[in-house]
This record gives structure tokens, sequence and C-alpha cells, in this order.
């Protein structure tokens, strides 16, 4: 498999595949964490980083048979400009559709597995996150990558996902949004919506309340103890 044509970014470019979960959620909240640095924990965060803990941490590799299990295996794509690392990735040996694994005798397949508490959603972003470590797999490796998996905690069931042509189109445009926003620096006001009682920066965030300014411009202003400019408009 060729390497797809295309601009190629520079490291210092690059930028977490998990930020185009937050970006798709909410642009807001990718900002805050991205952009500003702002985290809160809470149940639910707490609850998806100890699954990902589980099938996390330092690369490690054990062999099932004709399967080769990969664990915090790090992704790049210059050309997508992403960087992270996959809970898992199985090699599975396929002479006929798989390539090259540096430290592996013969040809794998790669079918990376994505792991996230709750159950699935009915929107893209955990499809899309899958999407971008499966077309940074294809980069690393020059190999076709049609199919991976989310693994989901509440049914503790995989999902299997096809990575077509929508999904890898939806995909590049969430990349590209993402570089958008987070180039530009800028945090978009807050709007009120149902999801927010989801997320866990909704304190920081203060939806409806002084939407113009930035979470950390409101922090360090509370810090100073000065009143809220006359600029600031309700949500």
């Amino acid at each position: 498999m060729a390497r797809p044509a295309g601009p190629v970014f520079a490291e210092d470019a690059l930028r977490p595949i998990s930020a185009l979960q937050h970006l798709l959620f909410c642009e807001r909240q990718c900002a805050l964490i991205h952009i500003e640095g702002q985290w809160a924990e809470s149940p639910l965060t707490l609850e998806g980083r100890h699954l990902h803990e589980r099938a996390d941490g330092p690369e490690r590799r054990e062999v099932r048979g004709d399967v080769v299990i990969v664990r915090g295996l790090h992704l790049r794509s210059l050309r997508l400009g992403l960087v992270g690392r996959a809970d898992v990735v199985e090699l599975h040996r396929d002479p006929a559709a798989g390539g090259p694994v540096p430290g592996l005798a013969g040809c794998w397949r790669p079918f990376p597995v994505e792991y996230k508490r709750g159950s699935p959603k009915p929107d893209l972003c955990d499809k899309v996150q899958l999407a971008a470590q499966a077309m940074c797999l294809e980069e690393m490796l020059e190999v076709a990558v049609p199919e991976g998996a989310l693994f989901y905690g509440r049914p503790r069931r995989r999902c299997p996902v096809r990575l077509d042509a929508r999904l890898r189109r939806a995909t590049e445009q969430a990349t590209a949004r993402l570089h958008e926003l987070l180039d530009a620096g800028s945090t978009p006001p807050a709007e009120r919506e149902p999801k927010c009682r989801r997320c866990s920066l909704v304190e920081l965030c203060m939806p409806g309340v002084g939407t113009r300014r930035s979470a950390a411009d409101w922090l360090h202003q509370a810090a100073r103890h000065e009143p809220a400019g006359a600029d600031d408009e309700e949500g």
C-alpha cells in the first residue's frame, strides 16, 4: 500500500487523536482542554480512565497463535497531523492482505480496538477516533486497515466498525477542523445545550454566564476579585 499523498505536518504541529472526540462532542470543550489546559474529573471520566489504564500502559506484545496483541502502541500520521497511542492493536497473520510489521516475521493485518466506558453512541465521535487510529496505522505500516472495533464497558462487548469511505471522509473533515480550531488559539463562546449535563467541565465552562470570556480569563479575573466586564453577554 503506497503512502497517501498530500501535505505533511511538522512534528511540533501534530495534535492528539483523543482531541477528535472532544471536538465532535463540543468544540468549546476541545478548546478548554487543548488550548487552555483546563480539566476536571468526574465519576464518568474516572471510569473511562480506569478502563483505558487496563488496556493501555507501556507498549507490550502478547502472542496468541496467529494473532499478536499489541497494547499501548504509539501512533502517528504526518499527513493527518495526528499523534497518539492505541489501546489495543491486534495483528492478524494474513499472507494475502497483510503487510510486514517491524519485529515480526510474515505478513500481518492490523485491527485496532478502542476501549470506551458506557454504551454505543448514536453519533460518530467514537468511530472517528477509531478511524483516525486506523489511518495512522495505514501510513505507518503501509497496509490497508479495513475494519476495527469499539469495546464498551457497560455491555462489555465489542462492536465491529467498518472503516468505509464515509467514515474516513468524516475523520479527515474532523481532523482539518481540529487543526483549524487549535491553530486559531481562540475558545468558542459557551452555549447551553442538553449535553452540557454530561460534561465534566461544565463548572469551568459556565454555559450561559459570561460566554465571551475564556475559562482561563474568568479564573484569572476571579482570583483578582474583579467585577465582570460590561461587555459580557448572557448565553
